[in-house]
């Protein structure tokens, strides 16, 4: 085994260069999804990331095989079982603010910067690499071994739901699309929206207002912003001038053009599982538009419902739905993307739930804290949690894994986001993200570095031989 370490280690260091410039040759491509199309189900960026990936995959000389534009697989080896392991090649809208062009790919410092770097195309090139290492070792495997790209992981799971329709499931499997060391549970995950229809919004100050925020359900919104038509355009900006030194914190703007007015909020992206490292630019502008009570009788009834059950909380106390278990830690609660217009009113919201919740209490602590606004309350999705058991073979084999490449003894760990693991039975995530590194998956300025690129590879490579080998 140590001569086999040695060798693919070797080999992964020679392929350095390569690895890079796959990473980057992908993460140019922007695949948000997109309109779908024939044999391109989530759109043509989607689409053409996919093609990318699996010709290089052709170039490495490695089995591969594009499931109806739903996803692919790289394969090696031989058996009965086949070792799963789970990543996408979606990503989420870039957001604003970016140090560095989005989808440039650019290095600087030793990382790689762009959307999907690390969430979650970087791991899935690691991942390829370490099939072509493990290749070329010519160790036996007694199991096969696909890497399976999805293409909607960020946006419904349709992706993987298709493909595990069509082709055989993997016995077991690990997902490089979290953080290190094994990840033994992932948080429920809940996906709604509220609407309501309004019969007006003016007031005796306003003849409209449109409200717009968010790029996804998954990602804590750094911008959002209202139009108002007013004749009385000096009295926001009074009333902005008041609320900001009362809370000198707020990031909120407001641009005045004859009678119309232009309020930007400005928050700080983050994942939608971490909404606590970000800052909420939706919940913001609805805290201060509450204030302002210029809004027809039941618009402003809803702002005063927001502010005083949602507010800048982040945990679904004051909406009656905070729940938390020794395990996985507290529910999280996100409002990813508003929309007001032609007085329709869209609000949509991810919750994470505790492993050990049920996803009946959820729902029924939710109906309950929005029955007095008579919302429509509408499902997008929803995801069971996942848990195995820190003493599982899969876990500790990982973990075994894991320790003698970086010699950190921590215990397994839990986690809000939702990793493709989940779709299987008798799977997990692992990596890449290593303990103490930023998490910003979903933020601007995403980036992976590329020593732990590199060492993302090597780690994966030997999984695959302890997992597959016997």
């Amino acid at each position: 085994m140590i001569e086999i370490k040695d060798f693919i280690d070797s080999k992964i260091d020679e392929m350095k260069d390569e690895i890079v410039e796959s990473v980057q040759e992908i993460v140019r491509i922007k695949s948000v999804e997109g309109e779908p199309g024939e044999n391109k189900p989530f759109g043509e960026g989607v689409n053409q990331c996919l093609e990318a990936t699996l010709a290089i995959a052709e170039r490495l000389g490695l089995k591969n095989k594009n499931i109806d534009g739903y996803a692919g697989h790289v394969e090696i080896g031989e058996g009965e079982e086949i070792l799963g392991i789970l990543c996408h090649l979606d990503v989420v809208p870039e957001g604003s603010n970016w140090t560095y062009p989005p989808y440039g790919a650019e290095i600087h410092d030793g990382k790689i910067y762009g959307r999907g770097t690390i969430d979650n195309k970087g791991p899935a090139i690691a991942a390829l690499y370490a099939l072509k290492a493990v290749q070329d070792s010519g160790i036996k495997l007694n199991k096969r071994v696909r890497l399976i790209l999805g293409t909607n992981e960020e946006s419904g799971w349709g992706c993987i739901n298709y493909y595990l329709k069509k082709e055989e499931t993997p016995a077991l499997a690990f997902s490089p699309d979290a953080e290190f060391p094994v990840i033994h549970g992932e948080k429920g995950i809940l996906t709604f929206i509220l609407k309501k229809s309004l019969s007006r919004v003016e007031g005796e100050k306003i003849t409209s207002i449109e409200i717009q925020g968010g790029n996804a359900a998954n990602m804590v919104p750094d911008y959002c912003q209202a139009i108002i038509e007013t004749a009385y355009p000096d009295l926001f900006l009074e009333a902005l001038a008041g609320y900001r030194e009362k809370n000198p914190d707020v990031k909120l703007e407001m641009e005045k053009n004859n009678k119309r007015l232009l309020i930007k909020s400005y928050g700080v992206s983050a994942h939608g599982s971490l909404p606590e490292d970000g800052y909420n630019a939706i919940s913001q502008l609805m805290v201060f538009l509450a204030e302002l009570d210029v809004f027809s009788p039941e618009l402003q009834e809803i702002l005063s419902f927001y502010k005083n059950k949602i507010g800048l909380e982040y945990n679904g106390e004051s909406l009656g739905c905070r729940l938390e278990d020794e395990v996985s830690g507290p529910l999280t609660f996100n409002v990813g993307t508003i929309s007001l217009k032609d007085k329709e009113l869209s609000i949509t919201i991810n919750i994470r739930y505790p492993v050990t919740s049920a996803y009946d209490e959820v729902k029924a602590l939710l109906l309950k804290g929005i029955k007095e606004m008579d919302f429509l309350y509408e499902e997008i999705s929803h995801q069971l949690p996942l848990y195995v058991e820190k003493d599982h073979p899969l876990v500790e084999k990982l973990m075994q894994v894991y320790q003698k490449y970086t010699g950190d003894m921590r215990e397994p760990i839990t986690i809000g986001g939702g990793t493709y693991a989940r779709a299987l039975d008798n799977a997990v995530a692992f990596g890449p993200l290593f303990p103490g590194q930023e998490e910003l998956a979903h933020q601007k300025d995403e980036y992976i570095g590329i020593d732990d690129l590199i060492l993302n590879t090597k780690i994966y490579a030997a999984a695959i031989i302890e997992l597959a080998k016997g």
